[in-house]
């Protein structure tokens, strides 16, 4: 590591040799300046906009389940998996997507670990225990299930790119015998309220990150935290706001944050990008939704209001995902097969939804309208706001 005194913790060399970080207990001294305020104020007013519009939503929760599998698809992209969101769409419909297994596995993964923890919060705070059990979910059956998932590492890990040693890594966090005692100041903060809620959470991914406590997972464990943090404050009536598809869009820069706090102490820079990114998520994320609900409303009013049940609802289930095909229909309907097939002729008479592969049997069907509005990329708009 190129950097020996930080504000932000120690630099410890070890038995062996080799040096290790350990970041400070949290909070952080920081000063409040006009920048921070006007950050957090803007990421506050942003985010309250979103949390009463989407209370207004129509459906709200029937957009969860694509806006879950998109933050899992970015999260994971991060990671360096290569899935689609159409092609994580596409094969949880029917189709056959040529894609490597392991990527589309490990997508799944993660929206099956972002529900564990979303489900276990109803009942239980976030702690380190529920940490281990999103990392267990996170991890199984998929590459890295070797590195005992649901389990706080016992060896040493590193950051950097492939082939550097523990000598040669840009950031080696907390050596073994120094991890349980950051993770339990970490659970501390956790449960901690002295600060406003979104500088808390940005503090939480930063030295969750820092402390790197698992083998392998800790990127996409960090960013599953926000999710969870933001459910647990209470700052929205759903899960619909998610980062990853900003760190992605910013990779270069979201790394370069987390380790200028880690070397520098530059907490005011990490929190104005941290901030920018919730303000500018939750426009993306208001946007895509109010989009696909109006493609909703529009399609049922083409329809008719005297069109059977069937057509409203596969229009409706278009919300969830766009890819379908008449045999997931007729069992989400608890309709007869033939009955799910007239209902999808008549919404491809209309323009509605289009046959994705051409094949006799098992069609596959697609709303692509919805699917384009899900796949646009993240917009990263220069902001004017000090951040």
């Amino acid at each position: 590591m190129d950097f020996r005194e930080s504000p932000s913790g120690k630099i410890v060399t070890t038995l062996t040799g080799y040096q290790a970080f350990i970041p400070h207990p949290l909070p952080p001294k920081f000063e409040w300046n006009t920048t921070l305020v006007n950050s957090l104020s803007r990421a506050d007013h942003i985010l309250g906009m979103l949390s009463r519009e989407g209370a207004k939503l129509p459906n709200p929760y029937l957009l969860l389940h694509p806006l879950i599998t998109r933050e899992a698809v970015l999260s994971s992209k991060i990671e360096g998996t290569q899935a689609t969101l159409g092609e994580v769409l596409a094969k949880e419909a029917g189709a056959s997507v040529s894609r490597n297994p392991d990527d589309l596995q490990e997508v799944q993964s993660y929206i099956i670990a972002l529900n564990h923890g979303i489900k276990r919060l109803e009942d239980f705070p976030l702690s380190l225990r529920l940490i281990r059990e999103v990392h267990e979910k996170l991890m199984q059956g998929v590459r890295g299930s070797h590195a005992t998932p649901g389990e706080f590492r016992k060896s040493q890990n590193w950051i950097e790119s492939p082939g550097c040693t523990l000598n040669t890594a840009k950031y080696v966090p907390p050596p073994p015998d120094a991890l349980m005692s950051c993770l339990s100041s970490f659970e501390k903060f956790l449960h901690k309220m002295t600060l406003p809620p979104l500088i808390h959470i940005a503090l939480c991914h930063y030295q969750f990150e820092a402390i790197h406590p698992f083998l392998d997972g800790n990127g996409r464990v960090g960013r599953l935290l926000i999710t969870l943090l933001l459910i647990e404050k209470k700052l929205l009536p759903s899960p619909l706001l998610y980062l990853s598809a900003f760190f992605e869009a910013t990779r270069n820069e979201y790394y370069k944050q987390l380790y200028n706090v880690s070397s520098a102490g530059s907490w005011h820079d990490w929190f104005s990008y941290f901030l920018n990114g919730i303000a500018l998520q939750s426009l993306d994320v208001l946007s895509r939704a109010e989009r696909i609900n109006t493609l909703i409303m529009n399609w049922q009013i083409m329809v008719g209001t005297q069109t059977d049940s069937v057509v409203q609802g596969i229009i409706k289930y278009l919300a969830v995902n766009p890819y379908f095909t008449a045999t997931k229909i007729a069992k989400n309907l608890d309709v007869a097969y033939t009955t799910a097939q007239r209902a999808i002729q008549k919404l491809e008479t209309l323009g509605i939804v289009s046959q994705s592969e051409q094949v006799k049997r098992n069609k596959v069907y697609c709303a692509t309208e919805i699917l384009s509005i899900l796949e646009e990329p993240t917009e990263i708009v220069k902001n004017t706001h000090g951040l």
